[in-house]
């Protein structure tokens, strides 16, 4: 049942149904609770590929399926605000516990726990044919955004539509050994943390894993006025036993300090080559959030995508997309399903 909060954001998402555009983003933008009286129904698991994946659902059982993906240091109430507005346009709404996060679990303990981008993306489709939808609108930001990316370019017959944060985020390693402007690698401090010792050695303990990702939303939402709650709720997530081995091989991965594993070499080397974006997409960009790329207008990822194209920005809103600005994001998935 929808609360009078969800029901105001229902209605609003309604009325402003037909606007689209930078313009009509930054006054429907939306802002989030401060504390986390909504959550989802008992979450749902379900054995895919080489996962039992924990996620939760709304909306209809027969309604057009949008699944969002979480990225880091997130999890699944990232869309706990997100989800039932859509579910209220008649959407089923499946959003997942990426590997190592929340209730999703490897299914054998001799599995590499492995966090390469390909790998992640074929965790989805794996939930995909579990759950027997062929085809579904993808919406995520952060790790969320390269999944949905990926699929959309590997596999765009299982993209209906894109929402995609940040824009085009396929890891290319070959470019990520070539150092950023000094300002931007400042904003990527931990992953470097990540690459050390001591690094790895934080995210194994509870307490240090607990206050570096609670700084890390301090500093990457500026504006968002969350409560600890909030944050809690979501943190309880990374008490996953395999949590500290996937952010730890994420990170490394990425800066060729950590190997994958042969079997996705194929896939990586079709990333590499940097492919297209065919689907209709809609990308998203947030003001204050210190990963954005100036100017913030989508430029520098705009030739990437081929198909229908839309880019908002929307002004005051950290990297927590989703979380902050729920209106927003919805808003989103329903015009990107319209093209």
């Amino acid at each position: 049942m929808l609360n009078r909060r969800t029901f105001g954001k229902v209605l609003g998402l309604a009325t402003v149904a037909s606007l689209a555009g930078p313009a009509a983003s930054a006054t429907t933008r939306g802002t989030a609770p401060t504390s986390p009286a909504a959550s989802f129904a008992a979450l749902k698991q379900v054995k895919a590929g080489l996962l039992d994946i924990g996620y939760a659902e709304a909306g209809p059982a027969r309604g057009p399926v949008v699944i969002c993906l979480h990225g880091w240091p997130y999890d699944i109430h990232s869309f706990v605000d997100v989800a039932p507005l859509l579910a209220a346009q008649g959407y089923r709404v499946i959003v997942p516990y990426l590997r190592g996060h929340g209730t999703t679990r490897f299914l054998s303990t001799k599995t590499f726990r492995n966090a390469q981008q390909s790998a992640i993306a074929l965790d989805i489709i794996a939930l995909m044919d579990a759950l027997k939808i062929d085809k579904a609108v993808l919406a995520g930001f952060d790790w969320g955004s390269r999944t949905a990316d990926i699929i959309a370019a590997l596999w765009p017959q299982r993209c209906k539509a894109l929402v995609s944060v940040s824009g085009y985020l396929i890891t290319n390693l070959k470019a990520n050994l070539d150092p950023l402007p000094p300002k931007a690698e400042y904003a990527w401090w931990y992953q470097y943390y990540f690459a050390t010792e001591r690094g790895w050695l934080a995210m194994e303990n509870k307490g240090k894993r607990h206050d570096l990702t609670r700084l890390v939303w301090d500093t990457v939402s500026p504006t968002w006025n969350f409560d600890d709650a909030t944050f809690e709720r979501t943190a309880a997530a990374f008490d996953n036993p395999d949590y500290a081995a996937i952010v730890i091989h994420n990170y490394r991965w990425r800066l060729s300090l950590a190997d994958g594993e042969r079997r996705y070499d194929g896939l990586e080397q079709r990333l590499a080559a940097r492919p297209v974006i065919k689907v209709p997409t809609i990308t998203l960009d947030a003001e204050r959030d210190p990963f954005t790329a100036p100017p913030g207008d989508g430029s520098s990822y705009r030739e990437m995508f081929t198909g229908a194209y839309e880019h908002r920005a929307l002004a005051g809103i950290g990297h927590n997309l989703p979380q902050e600005a729920p209106t927003a994001f919805a808003q989103a998935v329903v015009d990107v399903d319209r093209f």
